[in-house]
C-alpha cells in the first residue's frame, strides 16, 4: 500500500508540474515572447576567458554568469519560453522537496504554487534579468542540500556554510530595476518592445500591423512613422496613428529624460535616414544604459555603422566580439573576412549612399538642417524627404514645407491637403495654382465638406491644423 501510493504522490506531482510548465512555456511563447527577446538584445556572453573573468566577479557572479549563458538563447523564439519554464518547474519542486520536510502534502504543495506564481510573476517585469530567478533557485537547491543531513547540528553548520556561499556567489535575488519583488504581465509593453524587435529586423509590414491598436504612446508613433516613412507612406497615413502633441516629439532628440527603448528607437530613425553620428551616439547610450552595460544588440549596430562609414579598425573591434559568441559568429567573422552576400552587399551600399559626412553630434533644433543635409548628398532619399516634409506639417511651418515640396519628386494626400490650405489662405485658389500642384475638383470639395463636417475627416491634415487654430483661439482669449 505505501509504494502504492508513493507511486500516486509521484504521478499527481508529475501532473502538477507538466500544467505548470505548459502553462508557462505557452504564455511566454504566445503572448509574452518580446519580453524574453528583449534580455538577449541588451546581453553579451563572450566566450573568452578574460572577458568571462572581468565581468563577472565579485558578489553574485555564479547567478550572473548562469543567466547571462542563458540569455543568449532567448534570441530563439522557443528557447526562452523553454528555459524560463524549466526554472519555474524546478523552483516549485525544489520548494515542494524542502516543505516536504516540515509540512503536510497538501500544504507544500500549496507553497511550492505560491512560489512559482511569484517568480512567474517576476519573470514579467520589464527589464527583469534571469540572473534573479536562477539565484532563488540556487538558494533553495542550497537549503535542499542542507536538509540532507541528519542531525540537527549538522543541518546548522551546513546552513550557515551554505548560506554564505550562496551569498557570495549567487549575490541578493532582488534589484530595485531589474529585478523586481513583483511584477505584473504588461500586454501593451510586450506589444511595444515587439514593434521595437520588429524594427530593428526591419520588418516594416510587421511593425504596422503590431501599429493597428493604436497605443498612444511616443514609442509606438516613433515606430509607426519609421515604418511608414520607409514604405513611402508617411505622406498619406501620419494622422491615421495618434502623433504626440508636442510637435518637438515627432523626432526627439537622444536625451537622459527618455528611457532605453525611446533612445533606441531614436537611434533606429537616423539609421534608416542616414546620419550615422547620431545612430551611432543611440547606441552607445543604449549599451550604458542597458542593466549590465551591455547589449548584443547595440554591439551589432555599431558594428554596421562603423562597416557603412569605413571606420575597419573600430568595426573589428566590436566584430570580434561578436565573433566568440554562438549566434552571431557566422556573420561577425563573415564582415571581418568581407565575403558579403547579397543581402550584406545590399545594406552596405544602401548605408553609404545616403549617409552624411558629418561627425558631430547635432543639438535637437536643427534636425531640420539635418534632414536637408541628407537630401543635399542623395536627393532620391525618399524617407528623409518624408520626415523632413512631414515635419514641418506636424510644427505646422507651411512656409518652410512649400520651399521643398515638388510634387513631381513627391506627392501625398497629406502634402495636397497642405497645399490647399497654403492656397487657399486668401479664401480662394488661383486656377494656376491648382494646375500647378494638380489640385483636381474633388480634393477642393473635400475641402468645403471638412468645413461643415471637420470630425468625419480626423486622419486629415486640415483637421490637425484647424484643431491647432482652436487651441490658440482659446489660449488667446
Amino acid at each position: 500500500m505505501g509504494n502504492r501510493k508513493d507511486i500516486d504522490n509521484r504521478r499527481t506531482g508529475y501532473l502538477f508540474a507538466g500544467i505548470a510548465f505548459l502553462a508557462s512555456f505557452c504564455f511566454f511563447l504566445i503572448a509574452y515572447p518580446f519580453h524574453l527577446i528583449r534580455r538577449e538584445q541588451m546581453n553579451l556572453f563572450v566566450f573568452d576567458w578574460d572577458y568571462i573573468s572581468g565581468r563577472f566577479s565579485g558578489i553574485g557572479w555564479l547567478s550572473s554568469l548562469l543567466g547571462s549563458f542563458a540569455d543568449q538563447f532567448f534570441g530563439i523564439r522557443a528557447l526562452g519560453p523553454l528555459i524560463i519554464s524549466l526554472l519555474l518547474v524546478a523552483i516549485g519542486a525544489v520548494t515542494y522537496r524542502i516543505c516536504r520536510h516540515f509540512l503536510g502534502k497538501r500544504l507544500s504543495l500549496l507553497i511550492a504554487a505560491l512560489l512559482f506564481v511569484w517568480t512567474f510573476l517576476r519573470e514579467c517585469n520589464i527589464l527583469y534579468m534571469t540572473r534573479y530567478t536562477i539565484a532563488v533557485l540556487g538558494f533553495l537547491c542550497l537549503g535542499l542540500l542542507a536538509l540532507q543531513f541528519k542531525k540537527t547540528r549538522d543541518k546548522a553548520l551546513a546552513a550557515v556554510v551554505l548560506l554564505c556561499f550562496g551569498g557570495w556567489a549567487l549575490g541578493v535575488p532582488y534589484n530595485s530595476n531589474s529585478g523586481k519583488l513583483l511584477g505584473v504581465p504588461s500586454m501593451k509593453y510586450e506589444r511595444l518592445l515587439a514593434m521595437n524587435t520588429e524594427l530593428a529586423n526591419e520588418n516594416w509590414d510587421r511593425v504596422l500591423e503590431l501599429s493597428e491598436k493604436d497605443l498612444h504612446t511616443l514609442d509606438a508613433s516613433l515606430c509607426y512613422n519609421l515604418a511608414q516613412a520607409m514604405k513611402g507612406q508617411l505622406g498619406n497615413k501620419l494622422f491615421d496613428h495618434s502623433q504626440s502633441p508636442d510637435p518637438s516629439l515627432f523626432m526627439p532628440s537622444i536625451s537622459g529624460d527618455h528611457n532605453i527603448f525611446t533612445d533606441c528607437l531614436i537611434g533606429e530613425i537616423w539609421y534608416q535616414l542616414g546620419d550615422f553620428t547620431i545612430a551611432e551616439q543611440s547606441a552607445i547610450t543604449s549599451l550604458q544604459a542597458s542593466p549590465e552595460h551591455t547589449g548584443a544588440r547595440f554591439i551589432e549596430r555599431l558594428a554596421r555603422i562603423n562597416i557603412i562609414t569605413g571606420q575597419k579598425i573600430t568595426s573589428q573591434k566590436y566584430l570580434n566580439l561578436l565573433k566568440k559568441t554562438v549566434f552571431y559568429r557566422k556573420w561577425a567573422v563573415r564582415m571581418l573576412n568581407g565575403t558579403f552576400t547579397e543581402e550584406d552587399a545590399a545594406w552596405i551600399e544602401r548605408g553609404r549612399s545616403i549617409r552624411t559626412h558629418s561627425d558631430f553630434v547635432p543639438l535637437a533644433d536643427i534636425t531640420r538642417s539635418i534632414l536637408l543635409d541628407l537630401l543635399e548628398v542623395n536627393p532620391d532619399n525618399t524617407p528623409a524627404r518624408e520626415y523632413l516634409l512631414c515635419s514641418d506639417l506636424i510644427r505646422y511651418d507651411l512656409e518652410n514645407f512649400f520651399k521643398h515640396y515638388d510634387p513631381c519628386r513627391l506627392d501625398a494626400r497629406l502634402y495636397k491637403e497642405a497645399v490647399v490650405l497654403w492656397l487657399g489662405r486668401d479664401g480662394y485658389i488661383p486656377q494656376e495654382s491648382a494646375e500647378e500642384y494638380d489640385l483636381n475638383n474633388e480634393l477642393k470639395q473635400r475641402f468645403d465638406r471638412f468645413y461643415r463636417y471637420p470630425n468625419n475627416y480626423r486622419n486629415t491634415y486640415w483637421y490637425y491644423y484647424l484643431r491647432e487654430s482652436k487651441e490658440s483661439e482659446e489660449l488667446a482669449e
